[in-house]
């Protein structure tokens, strides 16, 4: 693999693998209380989405609404937009369901209700991890102001090995 230092210079990469985006720096930290309240309505999307195997590099631009949701206490987390990938762009959409939880924290599952994660902003960060299939998504949420956050998710196994890293701004 190689240390950390040659990793920064594209060194002692795998072959045929690209190297990783560098690192973003340390944002400030907003503590939330109550992640589906400081979730709650629409927020614009720019995400980058990295194939580190290929090192091809595509784009999410769109919009997010934290909304009620009809079916049940929580929010529905809706995401529309456009994706980039190449030379292609594709409308693109994703539904996610946010319960809340009396202690301020969330837990985050898929439209058809299978659990995806859980979510604890009330220091401002909060890591999660999920299994999918043979491959695993870590995913780091940073809250950085009262209307921005910051998504990372870093995807790798047999499947994929991917960087997607998205940044949220609220809409007013």
């Amino acid at each position: 693999m190689g240390s950390e230092r040659e990793r920064e210079r594209g060194q002692g990469q795998e072959p045929g693998r690209a190297p990783e985006p560098g690192p973003v720096a340390e944002p400030p930290l907003h503590p939330v209380p109550d992640a589906a309240a400081y979730l709650s309505g629409r927020w614009s999307i720019e995400r980058t989405v990295y194939d580190l195997r290929t090192g091809a590099e595509g784009s999410f631009r769109g919009t997010a609404a934290f909304r009620p949701d009809p079916a049940g206490e929580g929010l529905l987390h809706l995401e529309e937009g456009r994706l980039r990938w190449g030379a292609a762009e594709h409308p693109a959409s994703r539904t996610l369901r946010l319960r809340p939880c009396p202690d301020g924290t969330a837990e985050i599952d898929f439209a058809d209700g299978r659990p995806f994660h859980d979510l604890d902003l009330r220091t401002g960060r909060w890591s999660a991890v999920h299994p999918c299939a043979e491959d695993r998504y870590e995913g780091t949420f940073t809250a950085t102001g009262a209307d921005t956050w910051h998504l990372e998710w870093r995807v790798g196994g047999p499947a994929k090995d991917q960087l997607l890293r998205t940044a949220y701004r609220r809409l007013r």
